[in-house]
């Protein structure tokens, strides 16, 4: 009877316990979540001119983006608005990032609820960060948490913090910056990380911070929030990006190795993703950049506690969604500021027309992806030249070549009128040591046989290193993409004023101008050619620059900046249609040579003339070839004596 009463009991229990967990599975199978976000906005308030599947368009604007989030909230109250960094540095408004935070205060007003830090945000230095970071908190505007789990204070503090890790360590305590940050969404917690990649710390050399493991910190922030949270979904805004490569993906390496991850919003690499990417229950996002479009999505919670995505959508900006007035307004606002307290130092106003533009210029993703002449970046580094040698206090040593390499050209030009905002957009980082906002010109000199090795960084390195594609002004090179890596250039030269040739000379010294940041990263491309491809930048003594800053390039003692040096270039054209307005050369619609792509096969192009480095490949080639042939003769006479002596055992029995 006992028996009897223990198994009804059980039977009981089983029955409840199946009916509880039944009903938590119906519970959370009806928890929803709606999600919008952005990335790589870089300071685009306004709607701008670009050039978007060969035709100029206008796009962008954070009033427009505020209508769509205003209706997605009639909608659904509680839908969560996100950004994954580098909100700032691409427009005239980052000109007043320090002392306004005018960034975040445009996320608050779109009430972006989330924010990380993305590498931009360190081109004022780490100093300028922290001021920034420090006038925000103590403003009366809404504006986003900030969460950014892997910064290493511990080891900074072990080793003793300097001035600036101080100012920012001040400075992430008075704004509130976390590891992370919970978010209620109806009945849904949402715990929300932030993350600063490997690839984004390599490209920030203003940043003084110690980063831990991307990955390694996430893990150990979800552990955190499993322990201590009660967290239905945990979202990443990660500032790493996604690449072609999934081996070397940043985000998908996170998500593959952090699959507790219900979501993560990609920013960084600017990536467009029309369809996220899953890995288990892991879902990527990413809209692109400079807010071009808006991203939306909705998620589902199953019966196992993870999510599904039930809708996603990449919503254009356009001119036909209609503008906010009231956010329209204090971009105005901000814009008014702009004009008044920067531009007003070189004698521009922001809607000043300087060109009229009928040249088809290629796109800022062409530079990257398209392995050719660019006449974007070729107008870009002849304007280097321009402002040099016309700058009142020129000191008459002609300049030889200039570099524009593409991860520093952040905008296009579209046919029409290009304004003082316009440029500015297309070369829109950083600040010099006075303190001002843009990246000052900085002269450098070079000898021919570094001259040949920049030729040979684009032609070989810049497949590894897309931003490391270099556009050139005075030198001009051939290269066969299809020859050994390092001896793919055929064919290097200078050009004269008047067009002639002018052959390189190994042992001379050349004189060259580029911004201070492209200076800056060299040591990168160096790495990325394991140290076979070194530069020196020099004095014109041909003594090394120890400190890069001393070149910088002045006219009666204020840096020319290179955003502009290309204004004053684009002022400086002629008028040929009589407006009283200077007009784009038509030579810059057609290919000028500057950089011309042999695709031959043929077998004797491929080998003929191997110069220092192909002979060093062939070389280490060589002796791998010879060590795995002594390799497999030593396995093969290892063997035969095992045979051997096994043959003799068998003959003894």
């Amino acid at each position: 009877m006992r028996k009897l009463k223990s198994l009804v009991c059980c039977l009981f229990l089983a029955v409840l316990l199946s009916v509880c967990q039944t009903s938590v599975a119906a519970e959370a199978q009806g928890k929803e979540v709606d999600i919008m976000f952005l990335h790589d906005v870089h300071s685009h308030f306004d709607t701008f001119a670009t050039v978007q599947d060969g035709e100029s368009v206008m796009a962008g604007g954070l009033s427009r983006i505020k209508t769509l989030i205003d209706e997605k909230k009639e909608e659904n109250p509680d839908t969560l608005v996100l950004d994954g960094g580098d909100f700032s540095m691409g427009t005239l408004v980052q000109s007043i990032f320090r002392e306004e935070a005018s960034e975040l205060r445009m996320l608050g007003l779109l009430e972006c609820e989330v924010t990380t830090l993305g590498n931009h945000e360190f081109d004022y230095r780490s100093a300028g960060l922290a001021e920034m970071l420090s006038n925000a908190s103590g403003m009366d505007d809404v504006m986003p948490q900030m969460v950014l789990c892997n910064v290493d204070w511990d080891s900074m503090e072990a080793e003793g913090l300097t001035e600036e890790q101080a100012m920012l360590k001040d400075a992430f305590e008075s704004y509130g910056v976390k590891d992370y940050t919970m978010i209620t969404k109806g009945d849904v917690n949402i715990a929300v990380i932030g993350v600063f990649g490997v690839d984004a710390l390599d490209c920030a050399p203003m940043c003084v911070l110690t980063m831990e493991d991307p990955v390694e910190a996430v893990k150990e922030t979800v552990e955190e929030i499993q322990k201590n949270e009660n967290a239905d979904m945990i979202v990443c805004v990660s500032h790493s990006g996604t690449w072609e490569d999934e081996e070397k993906s940043e985000d998908e390496i996170l998500a593959k190795e952090v699959p507790e991850l219900d979501l993560i919003v990609s920013g960084h690499t600017h990536t467009t993703l029309d369809e996220p990417i899953v890995h288990g229950d892991t879902y990527i996002v990413s809209c692109g950049e400079y807010g071009e479009n808006l991203g939306s999505l909705s998620m589902t919670q199953k019966a196992d506690g993870r999510w599904s995505m039930e809708s996603y959508e990449l919503i254009p900006i356009t001119e036909e969604v209609e503008q906010d007035e009231a956010t329209q307004e204090r971009i105005d606002f901000f814009m008014e500021i702009v004009d008044d307290v920067y531009l007003e130092q070189f004698g521009y106003e922001r809607t000043q027309v300087l060109a009229t533009n009928d040249v088809e210029f290629c796109t800022v993703s062409d530079l990257s992806g398209k392995h050719e002449e660019g006449n974007l970046g070729s107008i870009i580094a002849d304007a280097y030249v321009y402002a040099v040698e016309n700058a009142e206090d020129y000191n008459g040593i002609p300049v030889d070549f200039a570099v524009a390499p593409a991860g520093t050209i952040r905008e296009t030009y579209a046919k029409g009128d290009i304004t003082v905002e316009n440029v500015y957009n297309s070369f829109s980082l950083g600040i010099g040591p006075d303190e001002i906002p843009g990246y000052p010109l900085v002269s450098l000199y070079l000898t021919g046989a570094e001259l040949k090795i920049l030729a040979e960084i684009d032609a070989s390195v810049s497949d590894l290193m897309t931003s490391a594609r270099l556009y050139t002004s005075g030198l001009q090179f051939e290269f066969n993409p299809n020859r050994m890596i390092l001896n793919r250039v055929t064919d290097c030269y200078l050009v004269g004023e008047n067009g002639e040739r002018i052959e390189i000379e190994d042992d001379k010294l050349y004189r060259g101008v580029t911004d201070l940041y492209s200076c800056q990263m060299l040591g990168s491309v160096t790495d990325m050619s394991f140290g076979l491809l070194s530069l020196q930048p020099k004095d014109e003594n041909g003594n090394v620059h120890e400190d890069l800053e001393n070149g910088i390039v002045t006219e009666t003692g204020s840096e020319i900046k290179a955003w502009a040096a290309i204004a004053e270039y684009m002022d400086s054209f002629e008028d040929t249609d009589g407006d009283g307005v200077s007009n784009v050369p038509a030579s810059y619609g057609e290919n000028q040579g500057r950089k011309v792509v042999d695709d031959s096969k043929n077998l004797l192009e491929l080998v003929k003339n191997p110069n220092k480095y192909a002979a060093m490949i062939i070389a280490v080639v060589l002796v791998l070839i010879i060590l795995v042939v002594l390799i497999i003769v030593l396995i093969v006479k290892l063997v035969k004596r095992i045979r051997r002596k096994s043959d003799r055992k068998k003959a003894q029995v």
